[in-house]
């Protein structure tokens, strides 16, 4: 009997020690023979393109998040998905604008599209904090995905106004995600939009909040979600530009840790590879200080394409690690057809949005364009002009009189009208005026206001030595040959359109025969009057330029940025953006108007300037094929 008993205890031990055993194995080993795989989708720079129709001009878009919704869709159907968005979508379309600043009694339609599509993470891109705090404040409660941003502070604190990061996991993998975005925010908008924050410089973030990810998460994953370009050479700046502007290949460089990034901003498209500043060319691999190589992806703005990242994880049953292959690439949507489920979902919204784009506000008599703008005298920013002079001019809008005008156009392709008869209707408005600025009047001096005059000039023309010489600033790579951009289909730009201010108020020239910084003569306010360098003028700006935006006032001006962003000069403003007061002028307008330029400036030698213009139009605007 006793034997028996042994024999029995004998069994059960040895059951009980194979049981521990068994149960000492990770969870993991089942992907050692077969690995997990998992899907990363990123939407960035959606830009309100939230439906396949564009509600500026009246027509179709060919991508919008109805053809995203079909991509997930399909991703999702074949296993594990990861979907992230990386900014910059409230501003762009009529679609944001009418929930941001026309009907916020509701959820915004932006809350809800991330909903339904079951987005894991978002973050914030410059364009959503233009929106203000009503606005992203408010997302913020109503989507159900976190919305991360690790070097967006309170202000006068390193605590960060959103969650800086967010761990999800898949299978029992643990992704941790870091949410970073471009720290110009606090040179570039009025403090109105991000009152009580500041931000950091995306480098030092990332060096703080890594190590605490990987001692606290113990992520088996990390990524970068940010909202910023790989070019650090842009606008002039270096690698070592303290909040660098689009400093995300840094970051990969000078921080170990990440595994891959997305990245944003920039609107460049991002396929793994990184940016060669030297040849100007996305050719290098990027690598962190370890040596690892760190793939970078990024979007195209308007969903035009979406990268979809591919992460396989085998699993090392003896080391107790993961081998990593990481394979992606961009997904153009174009052609791929919108999601009819999305659609009927938000078909009452689209209907309720397009009363409100299509009512008419007045009559214009011919049709203006803002090409024009980029190589002289135009009728279409003129007309900019003439509503912010006449706005100032206003008794009612409590602003101070402006004497003169700085503006440019914020759309290179734009016109107006959009409808066949001349009607003017609330979508034009979008057209005429792309980005939701404020108008500010600020006192400057005639000197600076020529200061000013010359770091623009310097930037949009090129210095001539004959007609047969290009009108317009173009970049150049090292062989000082033009950058040909294929997202545009067109030559890059030394300084971005919208930076092209022109004036009103004053008649003068610029002489592109010269070099930069003395090609401006002043000859007269517009009346006829003196000039003076001497004397304090009241200009009207819109807020982008007034808070240093573009470096007109800083670098041109040489004002501080830090008295810029405190408005220590603005001497009125308006309480709504400007495309508020552009539709209110048009509606007490008395019978249909006629647009025209004034011609206070020309471009010298005018000869010279034709024949530029002819050179340079096809290299911006190239003919359809």
């Amino acid at each position: 009997m006793r034997k028996v008993f042994k024999a029995a205890f004998m069994a059960l031990a040895v059951f009980a020690l194979a049981s521990s055993i068994a149960s000492c194995a990770h969870p993991f080993d089942k992907f050692a023979e077969v690995p997990l795989k998992i899907t990363f989708i990123e939407t960035t720079d959606v830009h309100g393109a939230i439906f396949p129709y564009n509600f500026i001009t009246g027509k179709a878009l060919d991508t919008s998040m109805a053809q995203v919704a079909t991509l997930v869709a399909e991703n999702r159907a074949k296993g594990d998905v990861v979907l992230l968005d990386d900014g910059d979508v409230l501003q762009g379309q009529p679609t944001v604008y009418y929930y941001n600043f026309q009907k916020t009694d509701v959820p915004h339609i932006w809350g809800e599209v991330l909903n339904y599509l079951q987005y894991d993470v978002v973050t914030v891109g410059n364009h959503d904090i233009e929106a203000g705090h009503p606005v992203y404040d408010k997302l913020v409660k109503e989507v159900k995905a976190p919305m991360i941003c690790a070097n967006i502070v309170k202000e006068g604190t390193d605590e960060p106004y959103f969650p800086p990061y967010a761990v999800i996991t898949r299978q029992g993998v643990k992704i941790a995600i870091l949410g970073l975005t471009q720290p110009k925010i606090t040179e570039q908008l009025p403090k109105a939009f991000w009152s009580g924050m500041d931000v950091l410089d995306m480098v030092d973030t990332a060096r703080k909040w890594v190590p605490i990810i990987q001692a606290k998460e113990k992520p088996d994953i990390l990524i970068g979600l940010f909202h910023a370009g790989v070019d650090y050479t842009y606008g002039g700046q270096t690698a070592d530009t303290p909040k660098n502007e689009n400093p995300s290949q840094l970051v990969v460089e000078r921080v170990p840790g990440f595994d891959f990034i997305f990245v944003g901003h920039d609107h460049a498209g991002w396929e793994g590879k990184g940016y060669d500043p030297v040849a100007k060319t996305k050719t290098v691999d990027v690598k962190d200080p370890s040596g690892k190589i760190v793939p970078i992806y990024g979007g195209l703005a308007g969903a035009a394409a979406i990268p979809v990242v591919e992460i396989s994880l085998q699993w090392d049953k003896k080391a107790k690690t993961w081998t990593k292959s990481i394979t992606g690439s961009l997904t153009p949507l174009k052609g791929v057809a919108a999601d009819s489920a999305f659609l009927a979902k938000f078909e009452p919204a689209k209907a309720d949005l397009m009363a409100w784009v299509e009512r008419p506000i007045g009559k214009m008599v011919g049709k203006i364009t803002s090409d024009e703008a980029l190589f002289g005298d135009s009728a279409f920013v003129d007309l900019i002009h003439r509503i912010q002079l006449e706005l100032c001019a206003d008794p009612a809008m409590g602003l101070k009189p402006a004497q003169i005008s700085f503006a440019a156009p914020l759309d290179s392709t734009a016109y107006l009208p959009t409808t066949a008869d001349g009607t003017i209707k609330v979508r034009d408005m979008f057209s005429l005026y792309k980005y939701e600025n404020f108008m500010y009047t600020m006192d400057l001096t005639g000197e600076q206001i020529k200061k000013f005059m010359e770091f623009t000039y310097g930037n949009q023309f090129a210095t001539m030595t004959g007609p047969a010489d290009h009108l317009i600033s173009f970049k150049m790579d090292k062989d000082g040959k033009l950058i040909f951009n294929p997202r545009y289909n067109s030559y890059d730009t030394t300084t971005a359109a919208y930076n092209y201010d022109s004036v009103a108020g004053i008649k003068y020239t610029v002489d592109v025969s010269k070099p930069i910084g003395s090609r401006i003569t002043i000859m007269s306010m517009s009346d006829g009057k003196p000039f003076e360098t001497g004397k304090t003028y009241s200009v009207a700006i819109n807020s982008y330029r007034g808070s240093g935006g573009g470096g007109h006032l800083t670098k041109g001006v040489g004002l501080p940025a830090e008295d810029l962003q405190k408005l220590k000069l603005v001497t009125s403003s308006t309480t709504k953006d400007l495309r508020f007061y552009m539709l209110k002028w048009f509606e007490k307008q008395t019978g249909p108007i006629t647009v025209t330029r004034d011609d206070n400036w020309k471009v010298l030698p005018e000869d010279w300037a034709a024949a530029g213009k002819v050179t340079d139009y096809p290299l911006l605007y190239p003919p359809a094929k």
